[in-house]
């Protein structure tokens, strides 16, 4: 793959990280909401999506849904670039020059978990600041959660008070959670991953900063605190959202990059 192609894929992938957002984040954000707050104790904060999603509406209107959005565009978009950027040429460079027309396994399963630990280390400092973002605003007791006024806002502060490994809380799940779910895309991603994703909320939303960062010490706790449940916990709308937002996420990249004038085999 030239440079000026391996560009182009990059530059597909970063539209279609953009696109990802537009359409996923209010999904997203009733997910975090549910994980964040479900999790806790047996008494559930919201009763299910619906419910969550009804009182953002209420109190704070569609602007809400979008709660920590320009954190998330700039990492799904950074993200999205370099995830169909290195998947694209680490499936060349494994697969060699002849072209195959039948998916392979050995390939494709190592190229997505490649690309997804790498973009690991850009998305949990992006996907921290969203998430602590998106627990912020009036909950279902009328009390309103606001320590930070905006994603630099709540960067700044969480480097000041917990420095650079605090900016990283949450990275080795992050990772777990990008390689393994890359790895398995379209496929089992959402009911392989999402204990994962659980566990990548609640360690990047505590209010205690000392808290276990151990995803499965942190599962084993939820557990206990709410049963085998609490492992799904936002499963309804992830899946809402999963065929919008990745439907969106691959036309986008097979149009730009077909605009691009990327060949494919």
């Amino acid at each position: 793959m030239s440079a000026g192609e391996a560009a182009k894929e990059y530059a597909a992938g970063f539209v279609a990280g953009v696109a990802t957002v537009i359409v996923g984040h209010p999904f997203d954000t009733v997910k975090v909401k549910l994980q964040a707050y479900n999790t806790n104790t047996q008494v559930k904060e919201y009763k299910n999506a619906w419910q969550c999603t009804s009182q953002i509406l209420r109190t704070e209107g569609v602007r809400g849904l979008y709660r920590g959005a320009s954190s998330s565009f700039i990492g799904m978009a950074f993200e999205s670039s370099l995830l169909f950027g290195l998947y694209s040429q680490t499936k060349k460079f494994l697969q060699g020059e002849a072209p195959s027309s039948h998916p392979q396994l050995q390939v494709i399963i190592p190229s997505a978990a490649y690309g997804g630990a790498i973009i690991s280390l850009i998305l949990c400092p992006a996907e921290l600041v969203k998430c602590r973002m998106q627990v912020q605003g009036k909950e279902s007791s009328g009390s309103m959660y606001a320590r930070y006024s905006g994603p630099s806002d709540c960067a700044l502060k969480t480097l000041k008070s917990e420095g650079l490994k605090g900016i990283f809380r949450g990275g080795y799940t992050t990772l777990l959670r990008e390689s393994i779910g890359n790895a398995t895309f379209f496929t089992t991603y959402e009911f392989t991953v999402l204990p994962l994703d659980v566990a990548k909320t609640v360690i990047q939303t505590a209010p205690d900063t000392s808290s276990s960062r151990n995803p499965f010490q942190t599962l084993r706790s939820i557990y206990r605190r709410v049963g085998f449940r609490g492992f799904y916990t936002g499963l309804g709308p992830t899946l809402v959202r999963a065929f919008p937002a990745n439907a969106t996420a691959m036309v986008t990249w097979e149009l730009t990059a077909k605009l691009l004038g990327v060949q494919r085999p």
